[in-house]
């Protein structure tokens, strides 16, 4: 089986080549990345979170490492709506790049706005709605902590949006029940999800190699969000179990991505397509090795096509999918040989 067909997935009704998305917010505006690789290369091209205006974002220092992870409070900057239709999209749609438009606000009216503005562009594959952005009419209370808040949201953006274009919801794990929010979104009209979102953490400036620091948060904003390998362990939970509530709902897996093999893991879990972010800051060549990858890990385990082990971790041990070729048998001896004997 070719490499083309054994990669090729569904988000709902989003025909992709392959599995592999960026992470909203962590390939630019797309011309960054195309210094590196054919952006048609990807499954698809995730924007950074679209807003209604212009956005600078957070002052500096609005980024810094932590083991594992980086941590960023960008403040989502942006040329706001009527830059990104007039410059990003059409710049994207010449590349050939199947493009999920990521869309942030801080109103349900400004999410359903932003829908209305997109329908009528072309060149979108889908659009992702990142709730996890605060609610200025509940005291600045994320959207992605509430299910009512949150699927308020995806109700807007569905009633607006074109009709035909899936609407992803991009869900925070910095909740009580993430199953509970995921299904309220599902009910509001998403057509998939997108797990996880950065986690909220901190951290604070201590100094290191004689310089003394400043012994203050390291961010201008004090908290920011958790990215990168630290925060695997964590998605592939959130995949896993929204994947055992909802199992016919298309998952994009977010959160550590670095290799094929974590590819895999989140496929296992439950998602029909990964998201590849804070990797792509220090190897911006990432998405093709992970995408040769993903397909040798596939071929050594003899899997014909990556749709038929979506979820194979909640099967019982000694379940082998249809499309998963057995072990060829061991050749006969031949004529005059004698078979080892075994006890």
């Amino acid at each position: 089986m070719s490499t083309g067909s054994r990669l090729e997935t569904r988000l709902g009704a989003l025909e992709l080549p392959n599995p592999v998305l960026t992470a909203s917010g962590c390939g630019g505006t797309g011309r960054e990345l195309a210094q590196f690789f054919d952006l048609d290369r990807l499954g698809a091209f995730v924007t950074t979170s679209v807003m209604a205006r212009p956005r600078a974002g957070r002052p500096t220092p609005r980024m810094t490492e932590t083991p594992s992870g980086l941590l960023t409070a960008m403040g989502l900057p942006g040329p706001g709506i009527e830059g990104f239709l007039e410059r990003d999209l059409p710049w994207l749609a010449e590349q050939g790049v199947r493009t999920v438009v990521s869309v942030a606000g801080g109103s349900v009216e400004e999410f359903g706005e932003l829908a209305r503005r997109l329908r009528g562009a072309s060149g979108i594959a889908a659009i992702e709605v990142n709730v996890a952005c605060p609610n200025v009419e509940d005291r600045g209370r994320m959207f992605a902590w509430h299910p009512g808040a949150a699927a308020s949201v995806v109700r807007a953006v569905r009633a607006h949006a074109r009709p035909g274009v899936p609407v992803l919801a991009k869900l925070a794990p910095d909740v009580t029940d993430i199953v509970t929010i995921a299904l309220a979104c599902v009910d509001a009209g998403a057509e998939g999800l997108t797990l996880i979102n950065t986690m909220e953490g901190m951290a604070i400036d201590t100094g290191a190699a004689g310089r003394p620091g400043t012994l203050r948060p390291a961010l201008s904003g004090v908290s920011g969000g958790l990215s990168g390998p630290a925060i695997r362990p964590v998605a592939l939970r959130c995949v896993y179990q929204v994947h055992a509530a909802l199992p016919d709902v298309p998952i994009v897996g977010v959160g550590g991505v670095a290799t094929g093999l974590d590819a895999l893991e989140f496929v296992l879990a439950g998602a029909s397509a990964v998201g590849v972010g804070t990797t792509l800051f220090h190897d911006p060549t990432a998405v093709p090795r992970i995408l040769r990858e993903l397909d040798e890990a596939l071929a050594a385990r003899r899997i014909g096509r990556i749709g038929d082990v979506v979820g194979l971790a909640h099967k019982p041990a000694g379940y082998v999918p249809p499309q998963v070729r057995p072990e060829p048998p061991a050749p006969e001896p031949e004529a005059g040989e004698v078979k080892e004997k075994t006890s």
